[in-house]
């Protein structure tokens, strides 16, 4: 097993990027969606109508989001998700470390984040 270990910087304030990634209605809107998502420990999401879905393990708003994520190719495997927020003014650096990754799944996974993740966000909040 191996892990990804991703910094991306976007052009906006952590608030709006934390917002991004907990409320459900912007989660939409960058293309995660239909989306359901409880932004407290404990609470449960739902990302591309449950293709996607998991559990908050550990929330610091604004700070860090951990998440165990469940997909439909391999309901019986749990990735963890980390999150750290870095706020420097108007830019927010996320640091993603995700672990758990199979290690014929980790470059395809990168990518996936990038795409259908990081990168949408960014243009969200930067357009």
């Amino acid at each position: 097993m191996k892990q990804i270990d991703l910094t991306h910087t976007i052009n906006a304030p952590v608030a709006k990027v934390w917002q991004a990634f907990v409320d459900p209605s912007v989660i939409e809107k960058w293309g995660a969606g239909p989306a359901q998502m409880s932004a407290e420990e404990g609470g449960q999401f739902s990302l591309w109508g449950g293709d996607i879905h998991g559990i908050n393990t550990k929330i610091v708003p604004e700070k860090l989001l951990e998440q165990d994520w469940y997909g439909h190719y391999h309901p019986e495997r749990c990735y963890k998700v980390k999150y750290l927020f870095e706020s420097n003014g108007s830019r927010t650096a996320i640091h993603l470390i995700h672990t758990d990754v199979p290690d014929e799944e980790v470059k395809e996974m990168e990518n996936d984040w990038r795409d259908y993740y990081l990168d949408p966000i960014k243009k969200l909040l930067e357009g």
